[in-house]
C-alpha cells in the first residue's frame, strides 16, 4: 500500500471499510491468510464502546516474547484506531487467527512494559518504527490472552 493509499484510508471512512471488508474476505477465503497483506493477520471482533455493536477489524499481529500483540498504530495517525477505544472500554474480544477462532482478553501493556517491548516490535516489523516516528502519541500495544 502506498503512502497515498494510507492517507486516503485514514481520511475516508468508506474507503477504510471497503479495504477492511476486502481483507476479511481474502483472509477467510485463503484459510486464515491474506496473500496481499505481506504479514501475519488476524481478525479482531470487539464490542463498540459507544454503540455496543459488534465490530470487526483485520489487524497485523506479532508474537514477541511468547505474547500475541496487536499494535494501535493507525499508520502513524495522530489518533488511536477505533478498536483501541473499544478494547479499553471492553477488553473481552474474539479473534480469528489462521484457521482458529477463540475468545481473548486484551491487556494493554502499561507504559514501562510498552516502552521495553516497542523496540522489539519495530525490529520485527520496521514499518512500526516509521509509524511511531510519524506521531507524537505513544502507539499502544495490546497482548491478546486466550480465555
Amino acid at each position: 500500500m502506498t503512502e497515498i493509499d494510507k492517507e486516503k484510508l485514514l481520511a475516508d471512512a468508506g474507503a477504510l471499510e471497503e479495504f477492511n471488508r476486502d481483507m476479511v474476505e481474502k483472509f477467510r477465503a485463503n484459510g486464515g491468510k491474506a496473500p496481499d497483506f505481506g504479514g501475519d493477520l488476524l481478525l479482531l471482533h470487539t464490542t463498540g464502546a459507544k454503540s455496543g455493536k459488534s465490530r470487526l477489524s483485520p489487524l497485523a499481529y506479532l508474537t514477541i516474547d511468547g505474547k500475541t500483540l496487536i499494535i494501535g498504530s493507525y499508520a502513524g495517525a495522530p489518533k488511536d484506531p477505533a478498536w483501541v477505544h473499544n478494547l479499553r472500554a471492553n477488553p473481552t474480544a474474539h479473534i480469528e487467527i489462521g484457521t482458529e477462532s477463540y475468545d481473548v482478553t486484551a491487556r494493554e501493556l502499561p507504559d514501562d512494559e510498552r516502552d521495553a517491548t516497542y523496540p522489539k516490535v519495530a525490529e520485527a516489523a520496521p514499518v512500526f518504527a516509521e509509524y511511531q516516528a510519524n506521531t507524537t502519541r505513544a502507539i499502544p500495544l495490546f497482548e491478546l490472552i486466550r480465555t
